[in-house]
């Protein structure tokens, strides 16, 4: 008989990508971004703010026409800037994908770090785009310091920028064959 075997289960043993399950993730912080800020956008008037655990934690309703933390918000309400923050969006996102989908299967923290990179910068740039400014919701505060106001989008993002710090700190494994030892 010629040919390859088959294993066991009659089947070839083909390794199936875990990206779709990764892609999956993505779409899940993006429709729980999008269905929060649609939510907020109407349960709570613009610039509204509302008390949760007083001294620590508020749900407000905010435009942020910048980019994170409120940065060049101010040039940008003029419109001049929102172009420009829109390109660098898709700019960012393009990077993003292109990484996603050149990251080794196995890599499953590089993966997740990426899908959380790519489902919130997706959320944030429809934002952007269909509404020319960012839906911003969760803020906290302990006593007089008020971090800035932030999204699902937001927070994926920085979770998976973060564990993109994780993954490029950890030591990888040896691609090919361990060196050998030279003979005495």
């Amino acid at each position: 008989m010629t040919g390859n075997p088959l294993p066991a289960g009659g089947q070839p043993s083909a390794r199936r990508s875990p990206k779709p399950a990764f892609l999956l993730l993505s779409i899940a912080v993006l429709a729980l971004d999008q269905w929060s800020k649609w939510w907020i956008e109407r349960s709570l008037p613009l610039h509204a703010n509302e008390p949760v655990i007083p001294g620590f934690f508020h749900l407000s309703h905010l435009r942020n026409t910048g980019v994170a933390f409120g940065l060049f918000a101010a040039s940008a309400a003029g419109g001049g800037n929102s172009m420009v923050l829109l390109l660098l969006g898709l700019v960012a996102l393009a990077v993003v994908g292109f990484y996603f989908w050149r990251a080794p299967h196995e890599s499953r923290l590089l993966l997740t770090a990426l899908s959380l990179v790519l489902g919130g910068a997706v959320g944030n740039l429809l934002d952007r785009l269909f509404q020319g400014a960012v839906t911003d919701f969760l803020g906290f505060y302990l006593g007089s310091y008020r971090w800035p106001d932030f999204n699902i989008a937001d927070s994926a993002i920085s979770i998976g920028l973060g564990l993109l710090l994780v993954d490029s700190l950890r030591p990888r494994r040896a691609s090919g064959p361990a060196p050998r030892a030279p003979s005495a």
